[in-house]
């Protein structure tokens, strides 16, 4: 038996709660408890939105919820999803209103498992057209407002995404200077040729097939990206990333490919290696100490869309410390449980890499743990044999500080 003792972890301020966290002790019994190191058949108390009591075996209370035998883990981190941009333009050219895109993208990130979510906004692009081309006040007005009627079911903080090679960046990035929601800051540079797009054909593919470009248009644009690039990414990273030093913020870079990128970002200031393409970046990053954040959506394929390094090949070289939905809410959960098909990490290893690791990436020690003393965001999962052996976890219910979400 775990007790509650008295602690000091912080809680942040993110997104509250329409329904306060109960006085009334919830039970939640029969069920099989993913801790740090191991999965124990027990109960869980949680009361006033924090785990009061860990134990093993069935409780005796009577109203206790019967879990059912199913798995009860930590509510999912999430640091970068597109989720949100998706719901805001979701076909080329047809931007939807603010508030129903976040309720949308809220509910679907619940669903999923996800109890705390960075929405990952992407700043900078040449395009008119493109939703990270465009001013982002309405939208954080709208984020701020929702948080603070607390109508969404997740926690909202923001990672802000900032193309270094587009000419408005700097302009764009403004309404987020002094934004209290910003946890973490990527610098990025998606011009093709290199980093993510070091391979042209697999960028033609992806922009014809993404935005509907032509060959010749996605030519011209190479050769205006790579004017821009040469223009602007260096003083636009040198901003950015002083930026993040002077105000505390968690600094990715994003797609590195070479040791060098490594040796830079982390020269910046960076703490975390997000989605690096080859295995000698994420070796480089982990000599540094950097954390690693892969796509689940990569685990989940067996492969990167971008024909760059598999999620799985990391893994199994030690190499990931977190998993990112990045495109694929659902994917979080799922490449959780793959990874325990396809490499030697346990379950509670991997449960760790969606909830501790990436919660204590941008400084949330409160939660990520079913730990006593921590925050009650909790996930009931039940688990499924499919045809080819292989297992699908299956989301039955989300509780973010002890009040059901889903």
């Amino acid at each position: 038996t775990r007790s509650c003792q008295p602690n000091n972890v912080h809680v942040a301020i993110g997104s509250k709660l329409m329904n306060s966290p109960t006085s009334t002790p919830v039970v939640f019994t029969n069920a099989q408890l993913v801790l740090q190191d191991e999965v124990v058949k027990g109960s869980l108390t949680s009361q006033h939105g924090l785990i009061q009591h860990i134990d093993q075996g069935l409780s005796s209370v009577s109203q206790a919820i019967d879990l059912q035998g199913d798995y009860l883990i930590p509510g999912l981190v999430e640091v970068h999803t597109d989720n949100f941009e998706r719901h805001m333009m979701p076909r080329p050219k047809v931007r939807w209103d603010d508030s129903p895109a976040l309720l949308a993208h809220d509910a679907e990130i619940a669903a999923a498992g996800i109890t705390t979510v960075l929405d990952a906004l992407g700043v900078g692009d040449a395009d008119p057209d493109s939703v990270r081309g465009n001013d982002w006040d309405k939208v954080l007005n709208c984020i701020s407002d929702f948080v603070d009627r607390g109508v969404l079911r997740a926690d909202h903080f923001l990672h802000v995404r900032c193309e270094l090679p587009a000419p408005n960046t700097l302009e764009l990035f403004k309404p987020f200077v002094g934004h209290d929601l910003v946890k973490m800051m990527s610098v990025m540079d998606h011009t093709p040729g290199q980093r993510q797009w070091e391979n042209i054909e697999h960028a033609w593919i992806y922009f014809s097939g993404k935005k509907g470009w032509t060959k010749q248009k996605f030519e011209e644009r190479v050769a205006m990206a790579q004017d821009a690039q040469a223009r602007y990414a260096k003083p636009h990273r040198a901003y950015l990333t002083q930026y993040c030093q002077d105000n505390q913020i968690a600094l990715a870079s994003h797609d590195d490919t070479t040791v060098a990128h490594v040796e830079e970002a982390f020269a910046e200031g960076a703490t975390v290696c997000e989605f690096p393409t080859t295995v000698a970046a994420a070796q480089a990053a982990r000599a540094r100490n950097m954390l690693t954040i892969m796509g689940g959506p990569n685990v989940v394929r067996g492969g990167s869309h971008s024909g760059n390094v598999s999620a799985i090949e990391l893994a199994k070289l030690g190499l990931v410390d977190i998993l990112s939905s990045d495109y694929v809410p659902g994917s979080l959960m799922s490449a959780t449980v793959r990874l325990t098909e396809t490499t030697d990490l346990s379950l509670p290893q991997a449960v760790a890499l969606v909830t501790r690791n990436p919660a204590k990436s941008i400084g949330l020690h409160d939660r990520g743990s079913l730990e006593v003393g921590l925050r009650s965001d909790l996930v009931q999962v039940r688990m499924i044999n499919l045809p080819d052996g292989r297992h699908q976890p299956i989301v039955r219910a989300v509780w973010r500080g002890g009040v059901r979400v889903v």
